[in-house]
């Protein structure tokens, strides 16, 4: 019987396992579903499929290169376990070398064989790869549950991985204070307002206070404009002298 794409996308729905698995059992089944879920479960791998459903919110981040991948689990031991970690890595060089798309596709090969060897749910939450700039460098927290990529145009990888420890421990919300958009500026300075006028500010005064507000709030949460944590007498971008920051991705678990 020939096995079609829907009948094996039909069996990884009531199975969750990996499509090229559904495939073959559904031949071995010559087509008949219920036997092909009876040859997964002889296998074990219906067993990966039991913990699909469970919460995954542990994991590990894992860099190469540009590319930086988000791996979750359900508990702590198993997102610090030496092969959970060597998998996000796998991911990320995957990622690097081949593309997003590549990488996922791995991912879908190897998810059943690895959550039945593991133990628990594995969740492949997030694929991000970062552009532009000529020097490109990243940082994973020591808990390995933060990471930062940094892309910059001039100076050394060291200024961009230090850059990226910045974020990691700052985590700003935009690259520069030109990057805060208007409507964020506006329901902050609403706030600021309202709590001025509760003050028994001036109203003739308001409008410079406001204007003091707002700039200070759009370079507290911008990376450049931030003091730089390993030497706060400086900003960031003052660290950086003449090399400017292109991009930054922050992800966190």
């Amino acid at each position: 019987m020939a096995i079609t794409a829907q009948m094996v996308k039909e069996l990884r729905d009531r199975t969750g396992v990996a499509m090229m698995a559904c495939k073959k059992a559904l031949e071995e089944a010559n087509g008949d579903m219920d036997e092909a879920i009876a040859v997964l479960r002889k296998r074990g791998a219906a067993k990966a499929a039991d913990k699909a459903d469970r919460s995954t919110s542990e994991g590990a981040i894992a860099i190469s290169g540009r590319s930086m991948v988000k791996l979750l689990c359900e508990t702590d031991f198993v997102g610090k376990n030496e092969k959970f970690v060597q998998l996000a890595s796998d991911l990320a060089a995957k990622a690097e070398s081949e593309g997003v798309e590549a990488a996922k596709a791995h991912f879908e090969d190897v998810k059943t064989d690895k959550i039945q060897e593991i133990g628990e749910n594995i969740v492949l939450d997030e694929i991000v790869q970062i552009d532009g700039g000529d020097t490109v460098s990243g940082y994973v927290h020591s808990n390995g549950k933060i990471g930062v990529l940094v892309s910059l145009e001039g100076g050394s990888e060291d200024h961009a991985k230090d850059v990226a420890m910045h974020a990691a421990a700052m985590d700003p919300l935009v690259a520069t204070p030109d990057d805060v958009s208007d409507d964020l500026i506006a329901k902050e300075m609403e706030i600021a307002k309202a709590q001025l006028i509760e003050e028994g500010k001036p109203a003739n005064i308001i409008d410079n206070i406001l204007a003091g507000k707002a700039k200070k709030f759009c370079a507290e949460r911008a990376l450049t404009s931030q003091s730089f944590v390993k030497d706060p007498s400086q900003t960031v971008q003052e660290y950086l002298g003449d090399a400017q920051l292109i991009a930054f991705v922050r992800v966190a678990i």
